[in-house]
């Protein structure tokens, strides 16, 4: 079962806005409820992105579904029962910023997990 937090890729250039509910954060949201702060990167655009793949790759339950030169989409699965959010990293080479969207494919509330895994990220991309 699948509803509108599936939908990922970009619209003009910009992530997808999060839905309504709370189970959704992005680095280009304009409400606080799912506003999280962007990563920052002074490395040229194929480090940085290598990094964040190497990140993804070192987590369980993670998948890449696709990825172009300033994109890359994955799938986390939780372990318990399996449910997938979409997390989707978006590299603005210009401004050195990495905006990145997490969204739970079905539910209302995460009780925070996306937001959790975003700057649990942030923690490694800024650690290595």
């Amino acid at each position: 079962m699948s509803d509108n937090n599936s939908k990922v890729g970009l619209i003009d250039g910009k992530l997808r806005p999060c839905p309504k509910t709370p189970n959704c954060v992005s680095t280009q949201s304009e409400d606080k409820q799912h506003m999280i702060a962007p990563i920052s990167y002074d490395l040229s655009l194929e480090e940085a992105k290598k990094k964040i793949i190497e990140i993804i790759n070192s987590i369980k339950r993670t998948k890449i579904v696709n990825q172009t030169d300033n994109y890359i989409h994955a799938e986390f699965s939780t372990r318990l029962f399996k449910f997938v959010d979409d997390v989707e990293f978006l590299f603005n080479d210009a401004e050195k910023i990495i905006h990145f969207r997490s969204a739970s494919r079905i539910g209302k509330s995460d009780l925070g997990t996306n937001r959790k895994r975003l700057e649990n990220i942030r923690e490694l991309y800024n650690e290595s």
